[in-house]
């Protein structure tokens, strides 16, 4: 029996994050390409919803074309609705005619998402109260204060489940190419594992990327100036990784007493010294991992963790993988011990 073309719309607005937009919706183009390719008809329709038809200015600078206005798109005729992130979502949470458009939308579409920041304005629209929801690592902060009645998952790539009741209808991704993730996790709902593997092959990704969102590559080169009074031990830590890193190590750099320093990093960073050396140092150890520039040993010890063991129970807990898992599928190549 023949698939059904399913419409898929995605929402943009001035400001919008191109790769929120063409990465999940060129998912669901080379699912399209992989049918044609074999005599089947297409299994998607796609299209751009704007507030108007027309060129849509990215935070890139070029435009995309909205073929529709989602003001005169009947939702009961669309399968599935992504909105899209952008630094243009700030101006959109107060946009009343789209936020009733999506609460009118989300009992009629089967599936509704977001990409990245466009989670924001489902928070917004009320449609994730009591939710598990996800987003880019840098809004996390702005969700967990302006719609406390959501409940925030730091560590997926997004929240959609097929199995799911309520995740299968209403979910969310993370950062940026997280939302490729998600288009391709909804291919292999429609279209059958085969299909997302054939497609994952032809973009040239992992099928499933293991462990959490592992965005916070920013730690290595730290933003200081939501801590002052730590910016010039924020940046020697990274130059120190193989050494001494104790607390009393860099209360003595910081010329700060330990508990001083410890309440300075918990009311500007919100975590430990400790913590936040570890994640610097797993950081940094899967930088050497991903780049096969020496065994799983060698970067134990290069980092700081003196021992793999030590190193193995860090990756488990910040990326959800073993370093040797995290290296054969990041990496040039399997790293031995």
């Amino acid at each position: 029996m023949p698939h059904p073309t399913r419409t898929v719309a995605c929402l943009v607005y001035p400001g919008v994050m191109s790769l929120d937009v063409v990465g999940p919706m060129q998912v669901f183009g080379s699912a399209n390409g992989e049918r044609t390719g074999h005599g089947l008809p297409p299994a998607y329709a796609l299209h751009l919803l704007a507030e108007a038809p027309g060129p849509v200015t990215t935070s890139a600078g070029f435009a995309l074309v909205a073929d529709g206005s989602w003001a005169d798109t009947d939702p009961a005729g669309v399968d599935t609705v992504l909105v899209a992130g952008g630094d243009g979502v700030a101006d959109q949470l107060g946009h009343t005619g789209m936020l009733q458009w999506l609460r009118h939308a989300e009992p009629q579409v089967r599936r509704l998402g977001s990409v990245c920041s466009g989670a924001l304005l489902l928070a917004e629209a009320g449609l994730l109260d009591g939710l598990r929801a996800t987003t880019h690592w840098c809004r996390m902060d702005s969700m967990r204060q302006n719609y406390p009645a959501v409940q925030v998952d730091e560590d997926c790539l997004h929240t959609y489940d097929a199995a799911h009741p309520v995740y299968g209808h209403l979910f969310t991704s993370a950062g940026v190419t997280a939302g490729i993730d998600l288009a391709l996790a909804l291919v292999e709902a429609d279209l059958g594992r085969p299909m997302a593997l054939a497609v994952a092959r032809r973009l040239v990704m992992f099928m499933r990327r293991p462990g959490g969102q592992a965005q916070f590559s920013a730690l290595l080169a730290p933003e200081t100036r939501h801590a002052p009074r730590l910016a010039a031990l924020l940046e020697w830590i990274p130059s120190q990784l193989g050494g001494d890193l104790s607390l009393d190590a860099l209360a003595g750099r910081a010329c700060m007493p330990p508990r001083t320093l410890t309440r300075v990093f918990q009311r500007e960073l919100g975590t430990t010294p400790g913590r936040y050396v570890e994640r610097v140092r797993v950081e940094a150890a899967s930088t050497l991992l991903a780049q096969a520039q020496a065994s799983v040993s060698t970067v134990a010890r290069l980092c700081g963790f003196e021992h793999p063991e030590n190193l193995r129970r860090s990756f488990h807990k910040h990326r959800a993988v073993s370093p040797q898992a995290y290296a054969q599928r990041f990496g040039a190549g399997a790293l031995l011990d």
